[in-house]
């Protein structure tokens, strides 16, 4: 599988898509964090929405109360923006890099995808509205935010309500996202199957090449996890998503060892 994959990547017909375990290696605050920072903001008792995982009421409770999200998404930025020798040192972010992706989907806000390609000296153009959208042309790779940027407060996924349209699925970056999978394969990481966003989103994924009636073709997809069990992987596989896990006793080490793997891999194809 790895060998395969490993081929795919070398002939730039794999797409990376990043979720927000890629920044683990960077310790920048969790999701947790954000949800502790908002409720304790409003008054609230943050154990009450991590428990219950309401979260994104919380969200759209912080949007009713204060009228914007403008002053947590400067939070936001402020907490999830490391310096420039922060992100050199991270070997998550040198390995995609160099790993050379022609696209790279993202759920994260921040620019730390953008600033290592930049540090690492590879060309890019970030994609996070329409009018960037049009812009995305050429061999660079596309950097496209697929739940929104710090830069445009219009088009961060935040709030309950945000996360709905996004589940819709035709938006122009649903559009966008249904080509691009018809065309290339798919390695997913730093993503959790607990999180049901991603769940809906590999199902109706599988879904659209079922509809063409050429379900055998569909380019293979790859989700990298830490402690995959049975039933997760018997569902992934009738998704046509395969996962891929690293044999080691630090779950924080995992995803770094992997794509490293990788990086040494596709240098030997």
């Amino acid at each position: 599988m790895i060998n395969e994959l490993c081929n795919s990547i070398k002939e730039r017909r794999v797409m990376l898509f990043v979720g927000s375990g890629a920044s683990v290696s960077l310790g920048l605050p969790t999701w947790r964090g954000l949800v502790e920072h908002v409720a304790e903001e409003l008054g609230f008792d943050p154990d009450v929405f991590l428990s219950s995982g309401d979260y994104l009421a919380l969200m759209e409770f912080y949007k009713i109360k204060t009228g914007s999200i403008g002053p947590l998404r400067s939070w936001m930025d402020r907490a999830w923006t490391p310096s420039d020798s922060d992100i050199m040192a991270s070997s998550v972010h040198k390995a995609i890099a160099e790993l050379d992706f022609p696209l790279i989907y993202t759920t994260n806000y921040d620019r730390n995808i953008e600033t290592a390609l930049k540090l690492h000296g590879k060309d890019y153009q970030r994609v996070a509205n329409e009018k960037e959208l049009i812009q995305a042309l050429g061999a660079r790779t596309q950097v496209v935010k697929f739940h929104g940027d710090f830069e445009h407060d219009e088009s961060l996924v935040l709030t309950e309500s945000d996360y709905y349209k996004r589940l819709e699925f035709e938006s122009a970056f649903d559009i966008k996202l249904r080509s691009d999978a018809l065309t290339y394969s798919i390695l997913f990481v730093g993503y959790s199957l607990s999180d049901i966003n991603m769940r809906i989103l590999l199902y109706k994924m599988s879904k659209l090449w079922g509809s063409t009636g050429y379900a055998d073709k569909k380019p293979k997809s790859y989700i990298f996890m830490t402690h995959p069990n049975e039933v997760q992987e018997a569902v992934l596989e009738s998704w046509g998503v395969q996962a891929i896990k690293e044999d080691t006793d630090n779950p924080n080490d995992a995803l770094p060892q992997f794509l490293d793997r990788l990086r040494t891999a596709t240098s030997t194809v």
